[in-house]
């Protein structure tokens, strides 16, 4: 509700200019694509109810506190702008996107604690479960994100933009209560969700650890296995054991405890049993580092979230869904645009839009279909070529009748025109287009300078086989969401998926760009055949990915149950 009512009050605040929003938008995938990591890395580091309460919390505080601030802009706009000359003005809309973007920022960390973890552990192992869980949430949020752009437009319309404003403040108001009681409720039914699987193996290993029998050079040896595995969250309680860290982080200063052995416990315990010329490490104690070293701790993190990413067995299959949002085939403003350039309604398009959602459900039912008769990675390499092959009706849009796909004219002629602020190129063509028609020039010249669109093939194409591509997007989309799930330990599942958002907004930043720099409708066919090409790499990613796991069986399209069979019942008589 609130991702579709800020652009349209950005737009209403600017005197109907899409500069805000486009401001807005900017700010929004910049924050993502740096902060990415950094969020994911905080839902990794602490608890899970914490990260939900927090996360719900700052989410719907920023709604209100902007629906609130966009209320006061709206009713006194007029004394807002004769204040310090616009200044005042200036500012509540910097507060606006600022705030609206810290938002953003919370929704991406809610996205990723809930749907990306809560579910995995909510599942348990059971994948069919899993799989079932992704499809019921992802058809609520396309209901949601059809149904309430409905609600509020109802009421701007009917109503007005201040309305607007506090009816989505009041909303979020009520929203957060019930989400933060239903979060609560789902909590304390899920006694998995208590413990995350660094906190179960820290004590696990502990308990292995513990010095009570044995020698001690065994267990300082042990350390070293511990730090190989990037336990930690181990680190800080192996301290309680008499175990420092040294500077780099790199090793451990073994101070264990005397009289551990006779029963006593390592907080009885004062004196080290070995000296410092014994330590594992060099270094006699801690060291502690300096503000520098804390302030590029962000840098470290975002560094260390990005390597991880490429570490992972899934790199190529999160990299083919980020290549999908490097498109200009979706139901944005961009193909909205076009689309009115086209001849088409508002009307018609809300009909579009609804055919699109649809479509999208049914790839969402589509996907625990295939699923279970195909396999998890036969599911996203099925659905590829699906999305693929009814994409190939938009690149036939760009050569059919109707098409304003002309090669002719330069894609750059907009974007020179606004830069130099002359039209040299485009007086160059109508000068040679009237020297042409000016042999039969006649009075009827004038209304021949705009035709009327002769035909809907190419815009009917275009859209056919946008809706079509739904299907297969929607199920590849769910496929990469549960690969991410079950291939990602624990512990990095959060900063995981906040590099994948981050590069799923990266693409979509190229995206606009590339808008950006091409403009006019005659350029957009350019547009479409660089987006299906984008498409195709992604999905040619997906399939190396696919094949390095299943060989030759990716094209054998059997069950997971009938594969499970024909592995195990070989190894029963070798078990007794």
């Amino acid at each position: 509700m609130w991702n579709f009512a800020v652009a349209v009050f950005l737009v209403e605040l600017y005197g109907n200019s899409l500069l805000l929003t486009a401001v807005y938008g900017l700010v929004v995938a910049g924050s993502v694509l740096l902060l990415g990591a950094i969020i994911g890395d905080w839902v990794d580091r602490n608890p899970r109810l914490k990260v939900a309460q927090t996360s719900l919390l700052v989410q719907n505080s920023c709604v209100i506190v902007c629906g609130i601030l966009l209320m006061v802009v709206f009713q006194f706009r007029e004394q807002l702008v004769e204040l310090y000359n616009g200044w005042i003005l200036t500012t509540c809309y910097i507060l606006v996107i600022t705030i609206a973007n810290i938002a953003n920022l919370a929704s991406t960390a809610t996205s990723i604690t809930i749907q990306r973890d809560w579910v995995v552990v909510v599942a348990g192992q059971d994948s069919s479960k899993l799989a079932d869980m992704n499809a019921t949430v992802r058809i609520i949020d396309q209901l949601t994100n059809i149904l309430a752009p409905m609600l509020v437009g109802q009421i701007m319309a009917f109503g007005s933009h201040f309305v607007g404003c506090g009816f989505i403040s009041g909303w979020n108001l009520c929203s957060m209560c019930l989400e933060y009681a239903l979060l609560w409720k789902v909590y304390q039914k899920t006694p998995a969700l208590a413990v995350k699987a660094g906190q179960k193996e820290q004590q696990q290993e502990l308990k292995q650890l513990s010095p009570t029998r044995g020698s001690y050079e065994n267990l300082v040896f042990d350390l070293y296995n511990l730090r190989a595995n990037k336990h930690r969250a181990l680190w800080w309680s192996l301290e309680s054991f008499g175990f420092r860290k040294d500077a780099d982080c790199k090793s451990f200063c073994f101070y264990p405890f005397p009289d551990l052995e006779n029963g006593q416990s390592p907080e009885e315990s004062s004196q080290p049993l070995m000296n410092e010329t014994s330590v594992v490490t060099k270094s006699d104690s801690p060291k502690q580092h300096g503000c520098c070293y804390q302030a590029t701790e962000p840098l470290r993190t975002f560094k260390a979230g990005w390597v991880a990413y490429y570490n992972q067995n899934i790199f190529f299959a999160g990299m083919s869904l980020a290549f999908l949002y490097m498109t200009v085939l979706g139901f944005d403003c961009i193909t909205t645009g076009y689309a009115y350039t086209q001849g088409l309604n508002g009307s018609v398009l809300s009909l579009l839009m609804g055919a699109s959602a649809v479509s999208g459900i049914c790839g969402t039912v589509a996907f625990t279909w295939v699923r279970k008769k195909c396999g998890l990675i036969r599911t996203g390499f099925i659905s590829g070529m699906a999305q693929l092959s009814c994409l190939m009706l938009c690149v036939v849009s760009v050569f059919a009748p109707g098409s304003p796909f002309d090669l002719s004219v330069s894609p750059f002629q907009d974007l020179y025109t606004h830069l130099i602020g002359e039209k040299t190129l485009p007086e160059a063509d109508h000068s040679l287009t009237s020297v042409l028609t000016g042999l039969n020039a006649t009075t009827a010249a004038p209304a021949e300078e705009l035709p009327p669109l002769q035909s809907y093939m190419s815009v009917s194409l275009l859209f056919a086989g946008v809706i079509a591509a739904r299907v297969g997007l929607w199920s590849f989309d769910l496929t990469v969401t549960q690969l991410i799930q079950e291939n990602v330990i624990e512990s990095e599942r959060g900063v995981i998926n906040g590099v994948q958002n981050s590069m799923n907004y990266l693409l979509d930043l190229l995206h606009f760009i590339m808008v950006i720099l091409a403009p006019n409708p005659e350029a957009f066919g350019l547009l479409v055949i660089i987006s299906v090409s984008f498409v195709a790499m992604g999905h040619i990613m997906y399939f190396g990915f696919a094949f390095k796991s299943l060989g030759s069986r990716l094209f054998l399209c059997c069950s997971p149950e009938q594969k499970e069979e024909t592995v195990d019942s070989p190894s029963l008589p070798t078990t007794v």
